[in-house]
């Protein structure tokens, strides 16, 4: 799940805002060994192919044993089937027995990266021009290091805590058919990472891409995704003989009306207060129509406008696009069948057979078939605006970055925190540090991080927590 495309159009509708940056100075003691541990997990290749998460979650039991931390604060997990797979739970017990715990959650498996694509060793943290190089910079190793480095911090300072902290570092959020951490801990130690709430990836900053942050996101909820095939079949024959009776022409009618087709406007409690949000800055060209839509979702010529960015037009509904298409079976025969993938990022609160019988409704072809081929989880279920969790990011949003707006967001892509919200722990994404709005090469690429962002990150994400933890 990444917020780069959302929150770059965000960026667009806001005046820039200077934010004033300490010159570059000396890394203090705790971020050189904080950066140790960073360059560490990013050159431990976690890619579904060619790495181990495995491998990276023993150096992580190891770093935290060295500075603390005992055999029974620390659970490691795997299963046979997956066994580079596996991962790591940590608690940090609190010094209070009615206060619930809270979760920090992470995922430690990158997007498979090659050598020869690259212009820099992948699997090599470089720092060049202000910048982390790196596959996993960016997603999600900045903010893994950030959880046990804190753990760590809290260990030596003797920090006590109210609320017990949860870290759970996982495997499988990259790839939908690898073994997914984050979802066997939900199905088989619930009680082991059970919380209050957690925070997970998805928040952050945006810069202008020339060093000013525009906005801060708290990532409130996410889209389910969905994946469905649609199929035509014939008896097919002699490709000298043609008739208009084809399943690929059948199929190409019916993926037609699926791209001419928007399902119904949709909002929430997130997405209300991101377009109120934005609606207000009156240098944003969409504003009006951001809040005529908040007041009537109904209202067509709001939504016309919204449309026509993209992202907007996401967040607004359930969409479904096709992504794969197969069909025939011989250059000289009339087909016997062909069909396509539809991929369907589905609006909390919406549920599978819903979407399927919409498509259905949309093709109307008997001969057609629709049907769910698969999943990534559990339907989406929307975290609520708490103010509490809301409160203190606002505060130290305001002291880091003055002037600049925290939003909450809805995410249209998918992170692991909708296995914890199936189990009622609902997943927030802080804001704390930053990216640029081309969305720093994650899942491409040539990723990397802002340098200045990951520190700065690191230290929001820290009193963050205590913010949250005291």
């Amino acid at each position: 799940m990444r917020l780069g495309l959302m929150l770059g159009c965000a960026v667009a509708a806001l005046a820039p805002i200077a934010v004033a940056h300490a010159a570059d100075a000396p890394l203090r003691p705790d971020q050189v060994e904080y950066r140790t541990l960073y360059k560490d997990m990013v050159e431990t290749d976690t890619s579904i192919t060619t790495g181990s998460c495995t491998l990276l979650a023993d150096k992580i039991e190891a770093h935290m044993k060295a500075r603390g931390f005992t055999g029974a604060e620390i659970f490691r997990f795997a299963v046979p089937d997956h066994p580079k797979e596996g991962g790591i739970v940590v608690t940090y017990a609190g010094t209070s027995k009615t206060v619930k715990p809270m979760l920090l959650l992470g995922h430690l498996d990158v997007v498979v990266a090659k050598r020869e694509d690259w212009t820099r060793d992948p699997y090599t943290l470089i720092e060049e021009n202000g910048y982390f190089y790196g596959r996993g910079t960016s997603d999600m190793k900045a903010m893994d290091a950030t959880w046990v480095d804190m753990l760590e911090r809290f260990r030596k300072e003797n920090y006590k805590p109210k609320r017990t902290i949860k870290l759970a570092l996982t495997c499988g959020e990259e790839t939908s058919w690898a073994f997914n951490g984050a979802k066997w801990l939900a199905e088989n130690k619930p009680e082991l990472i059970a919380a209050e709430f957690a925070l997970n990836e998805g928040g952050g900053g945006r810069t202008d891409g020339h060093g000013k942050v525009m906005v801060q996101s708290l990532h409130v909820g996410e889209k389910t995704v969905g994946n469905y095939r649609i199929e035509a079949t014939n008896v097919g024959g002699h490709a000298s003989a043609p008739v208009k009776d084809n399943a690929i022409y059948e199929l190409a009618d019916a993926l037609v009306k699926i791209r001419n087709f928007d399902f119904p406007t949709m909002l929430n409690d997130t997405t209300r207060a991101f377009f109120t949000k934005l609606g207000t800055n009156p240098n944003n060209a969409m504003g009006p129509a951001m809040l005529a839509i908040v007041a009537n979702p109904d209202d067509k010529a709001a939504e016309a406008t919204l449309n026509t960015d993209k992202s907007y037009h996401s967040m607004l509904r359930t969409t479904c696009v096709a992504t794969l298409i197969d069909g025939g079976h011989a250059n000289n025969a009339l087909p016997q069948r062909a069909g396509a993938n539809l991929n369907c990022r589905i609006f909390p609160g919406v549920d599978y057979e819903t979407v399927r019988k919409t498509l259905e409704s949309v093709i109307a072809d008997p001969k057609m078939t629709v049907v769910k081929s698969d999943d990534r989880g559990p339907l989406a279920k929307a975290p609520p605006l708490d103010p509490r969790i809301v409160g203190p990011a606002e505060k130290l949003v305001a002291k880091y970055y003055p002037g600049v707006p925290l939003v909450p967001s809805m995410s249209t892509g998918a992170t692991d925190g909708i296995f914890l919200e199936a189990i009622g722990i609902p997943s927030y994404g802080p804001p704390g540090g930053y990216g640029d709005p081309d969305g720093n090469g994650t899942h491409g690429l040539n990723e990397r991080a802002i340098v200045k962002g990951v520190f700065t990150g690191r230290d929001f994400l820290t009193e963050l927590v205590k913010a949250y933890a005291g």
